[in-house]
């Protein structure tokens, strides 16, 4: 098995093994969803607009909670991932709900050979692209599946955060993409307490190799902001400054926790 394959099956089996713990947790609070709660955070809301009759491509969805969140807005959604298991329980939760979802299985660079068509917005927000090597590919993908002037939205974790340890406590990893990030994780981040331990593969990448990879696949940026908190309670020694906002206890406000961005295909 080649290099490239061997981080794909890896990661596969470890977002399988995480789903059944992470639909029972409370981090994700799936039965809350099916009351009507809406899985979308204050950014990507305030940032996403009126959406009736809009088709929408959702990259990394995991289980289909946010991409069920956009179709309860009135979009018309294509959620995509990587895990089996994870789209299986998607593709339930869309019949359960009876919302305009529909979901593919695949390694996102393979989307190619499931999907051709265009969308109005590609969507993907938080812990998506450590997953993926190579960004030029990802910025590619997007350009190929956006409509002429449809748009990107796209939130993301900022790669500061990844520099440091799961502590919190020193600068561990490059900022800059260098080799592949290979860790053994104990838990998973909705459930520390899962008995889970299982090696997976990730990349950092800084906000350049991000803007200048859909600069050069065609987009425009259009929006651009950085935020010192997070808007999910997912690393040690956090506290919650305001409802739903989180920061790590010993970096206060100093450090960007979170980015996010729109971006629009040129005509």
């Amino acid at each position: 098995m080649n290099r490239e394959k061997d981080y794909i099956a890896k990661n596969r089996k470890g977002w399988n093994n995480k789903v059944s713990f992470h639909l029972q947790s409370d981090f994700y609070n799936v039965a809350g969803f099916l009351e009507g709660e809406s899985s979308l955070r204050e950014i990507e809301l305030g940032l996403l607009g009126d959406l009736k009759g809009k088709s929408i491509l959702h990259l990394q969805c995991h289980f289909g909670l946010d991409t069920l969140s956009l179709a309860r807005m009135g979009a018309n959604v294509t959620g995509v991932d990587l895990s089996d298991k994870a789209i299986e329980k998607a593709r339930e939760l869309a019949k359960e709900t009876d919302l305009p979802a529909r979901f593919i299985c695949c390694d996102l660079y393979e989307l190619p050979n499931h999907l051709n068509e265009k969308f109005d917005l590609v969507f993907t927000t938080y812990g998506a692209i450590g997953w993926l090597p190579d960004l030029d590919k990802w910025a590619s993908l997007i350009s190929r599946y956006l409509k002429p002037g449809g748009e990107l939205l796209f939130v993301e974790f900022h790669p500061v955060v990844w520099m440091f340890d799961e502590d919190f406590d020193r600068v561990a990893y490059d900022y800059f993409k260098s080799k592949p990030i290979i860790e053994t994780e104990t838990g998973t981040y909705a459930d520390p307490s899962a008995p889970l331990k299982q090696e997976l593969v990730s990349w950092n990448h800084g906000l350049g190799e991000v803007l200048s990879n859909l600069l050069e696949a065609g987009l425009e940026i259009a929006f651009f902001e950085e935020y010192d908190y997070s808007p999910y309670n997912c690393f040690k020694g956090t506290v919650e400054v305001a409802p739903g906002r989180y920061r790590i206890a010993s970096l206060e406000h100093k450090i960007p926790m979170v980015y996010a961005l729109r971006a629009g295909k040129r005509r």
